[in-house]
């Protein structure tokens, strides 16, 4: 058997150290919410790729389907010769994405090939050129997404300079004392010293901010958004690349979003939990909108993989067969209310607990103080937790959020067990 400390070795010798890995475990194996590392050691998987796998590891349904797809073909180029599935997929997307009005869709293969493309696509149907994101957005890693990104370590470092006409604003945390109405008055102080609204394209966000701290944007701050882009004649789009596909208790983020507000985006990113963890992301958008490129100016050789195509099919009616929505609110209310207990019982280090559905936030402070925060407790509680079973991942502009993202198909014993492990570490670490 190879050691996770030999793979380890061979890992930093043969692969460049600017891809980072959070653990020095090698992942072998996965069942369901289970994964098993090189050595055989079993792991509560509550990272799940990153919100990748929603669906679980190699459940059953999606395995089928891409088996039945490679008999046939793995791949052709949709732009050589199109076929059925990809077209199947947009139909499918395009009847339930929160978007006003006639939609379409196209596929691309990251999340950051999907931003990318729904910049190009705003900029070719508002003949403007800027961008407006905001601080401790993701929004991905190639130079654009880079340049819309806001967060500068590890990310930008060295990686300059980055694409003009992108702008940055201060996210709404009431956490943070940060209200709507000032973030707000940045905007249009933004307005005035840096790029006049009818000069701006789009403004992009996340409905909850990933990297950013797993933060929602709050309904009132949408629906302030959305008059403003209605006004200057601005795109409104929501990136939901690591929010969709049920792990928010609604399909999408902006579910939520247009049931209370009526308010939805003009464009929408989506990617990661799409295939039950084969690579394809994709644009979704008002078609008036979607049109706006000329014919060949949209595209990419591995773009809607005839086998995401069928995975993800396979991911929407997994979805509604299971109930997942309503499965990421059982799932996120328990682990949430577990945290919540520790927090009531003195654990002063727990700043705050939050997020919609199955996107869960710890956040670590000193003494209960949101100005005092608290990475090195952070690192160490995803450190102790692989040590007691448990894959969890971190984030934050300030590096002091635990996030969650459990497999939406986990069971309730497995769930409990999660539980007790983390309580377990928790009073380890910090008790109260």
């Amino acid at each position: 058997m190879t050691s996770n400390s030999d793979l380890w070795t061979r890992r930093e010798a043969a692969v460049p150290r600017g891809v980072s890995s959070m653990h020095q475990r090698f992942f072998a194996r996965g069942d369901n919410a289970e994964a098993f590392d090189a050595e055989g050691n079993r792991y509560i998987d509550l990272a799940t790729g990153i919100a990748v796998c929603n669906t679980g590891h190699g459940d059953p349904r999606i395995v089928a389907a891409v088996k039945r797809q490679l008999d046939l073909f793995s791949h052709c180029s949709f732009q050589v010769t199109p076929y059925e599935s990809y077209i199947a997929l947009a139909e499918r997307l395009n009847a339930i994405a929160p978007i006003a009005g006639p939609v379409k869709s196209i596929f691309f293969t990251t999340g950051a090939e999907a931003l990318e493309n729904a910049v190009k696509i705003a900029r070719a149907y508002t003949g403007r050129r800027g961008v407006i994101t905001f601080q401790g957005g993701y929004h991905g890693r190639t130079l654009l997404t880079l340049a819309m990104t806001g967060k500068v370590l590890p990310y930008k470092a060295k990686f300059g300079p980055m694409p003009g006409d992108v702008f940055h604003t201060r996210f709404p945390i009431d956490y943070h004392g940060f209200s709507v109405e000032q973030a707000m008055a940045g905007l249009e102080a933004l307005f005035a010293s840096s790029i006049e609204p009818s000069a701006v394209a789009a403004i992009v966000l996340e409905p909850v901010l990933g990297e950013g701290g797993f933060y929602n944007a709050s309904y009132a701050f949408f629906k302030a958004l959305r008059e403003v882009c209605d006004r200057h004649g601005i795109l409104l789009i929501a990136d939901e690349v690591q929010a969709g596909f049920a792990r928010t208790g609604r399909m999408f983020a902006m579910n939520w979003v247009k049931e209370a507000t009526g308010v939805t985006p003009d464009i929408m990113t989506i990617a990661k939990a799409m295939a039950g963890g084969f690579p394809i992301s994709g644009v979704m958008g008002k078609a008036e909108i979607m049109d706006a490129p000329d014919a060949g100016g949209l595209g990419g050789t591995y773009g809607g993989s005839p086998l995401g195509c069928v995975a993800g099919l396979e991911v929407l009616d997994i979805i509604a067969s299971d109930k997942l929505c309503e499965r990421a609110v059982v799932i996120g209310d328990r682990i949430k209310g577990a945290l919540r207990a520790l927090q009531q019982d003195g654990m002063s280090v727990i700043g705050d607990v939050r997020g919609p559905g199955a996107m869960i936030a710890l956040e670590l402070v000193h003494d209960g103080d949101a100005n005092r925060p608290n990475p090195e407790l952070t690192k160490a509680i995803v450190q102790e937790g692989a040590k007691e079973g448990l894959l969890l991942l971190s984030c934050g502009l300030r590096g002091n959020v635990v996030r969650f993202l459990p497999a939406l198909t986990m069971p309730d014993a497995l769930l409990d067990e999660a539980i007790d492990k983390l309580t377990l570490v928790l009073k380890r670490l910090a008790p109260a």
